[in-house]
Order: structure tokens, then sequence, then C-alpha cells
């Protein structure tokens, strides 16, 4: 045993050399280095992934606003054409009761002309209750001032009759849940008979 290193010591026992050493460094350093990249890769597809739930919330957002626009400019249509329609329908309306004059005044009359004139205003009330306008039914029911103009009043000494409707001068008609034209009418008004 001269002082000569042996040849078969392992490599684990012998002393690492500065380049094994330096490549280690590299190696710790590289990997420093590509877990700070993946750290940053990380950060960045987070903030896109951020960025995308947000873009996907505005445009939800967008959609359910445009959709809201789109059913209040189709209410807002269908509002002004019952505007329209109840307007050209109070003309008709005013046509009809013209004919209802005429025939009132003509009650016992069978002539042919009496009755084209009951044919036409026949024809025009099936016409305007085909476009949704409906008489509004008053007769012997209570008097409600949204559908109905009190034009006289009658006195009446039965209490149960009290606010009813005893006759109507003028039909009223409404068109789907709005008045177009108020009925006028006689109301009973209740006053207890004198005691003797």
């Amino acid at each position: 045993m001269d002082g000569n290193p042996r040849s078969d010591e392992t490599p684990e026992t012998q002393a690492p050399s500065d380049t094994q050493v330096e490549a280690a460094d590299s190696d710790t350093q590289a990997e420093a280095a590509q877990d700070g990249e993946v750290a940053r890769l990380q950060a960045e597809l987070e903030a896109a992934r951020r960025r995308v739930n947000e873009l996907a919330r505005g445009l939800q957002d967008l959609t359910k606003d445009r959709e809201e626009f789109k059913q209040r400019i189709t209410r807002e249509r269908e509002r002004m054409l019952d505007v329209e329609r109840g307007n050209v329908a109070h003309t008709l309306l005013e046509a009809i009761d013209e004919l209802d004059l005429v025939l009132n005044a003509s009650q016992q009359d069978t002539s042919p002309v009496v009755q084209g004139v009951r044919m036409i205003r026949d024809s025009l009330l099936s016409k305007a209750q085909a476009t949704g306008i409906e008489r509004i039914q008053v007769m012997g029911r209570p008097y409600d001032p949204n559908v109905a103009e009190a034009m006289d009043m009658e006195v009446t000494p039965v209490p149960a009759d009290d606010q009813k409707v005893v006759a109507e001068f003028r039909a009223g008609y409404r068109l789907k849940d709005r008045v177009i034209r108020p009925a006028r009418v006689k109301v009973a008004r209740y006053v207890a008979p004198a005691e003797a």
C-alpha cells in the first residue's frame, strides 16, 4: 500500500470535481428557472381564465339585456297597436251608435230599408267583435265608474237596487282590458220612504 489511491474505489466515495459541482449548480439553477417559468405560466393561465370568465359573464349580461330590450319593444309595439285599434274602433262604434238610433226610431217599421240597416249594424258589430272589441255589460249590475259614466239618477224605494244601473243610454266597449269607451247609464239611488 503505497500511498497511491486505489483505483477500485467507488465513485460515491470520491470527492466531486469542480465540473461536477458546477453541473449540479447549473441543474439546480435550471430547475429553479423552470419552476419560476411554470409558476409564471400558471399565473398567466389563471389570469386568462379570470378574464375569460369575466368576458363570458359580460356576454351573458349583454344577451340578457338584449332579450329584455326585445321584449320591451314588443310590449310597446303591442300597446301602440291596441291604442290605434281603439282609435279606429271608436270611429266604428260611433257609426254603430247612429245605426242604433235609426233602428230605435223605427222599431215598428218592418220595411226592407230598416232590415238592411239592421243587417249593416249587425255586420259592423260582428267585425268589431272579431278584432277583440267587446261590449261591456252594465245593465242590472252595480255601478262601476271605471266602465260607465252616470248621466242620470233614478230614486228607488228598494234598498237592494241602490247603486245599480237601471238604464243604458250608450253602450260601453273594451279592447282587451282597456275601456275604449265607457257606457253612459242611469243609476238607481235608494231613498228611504218617508214615514207617515
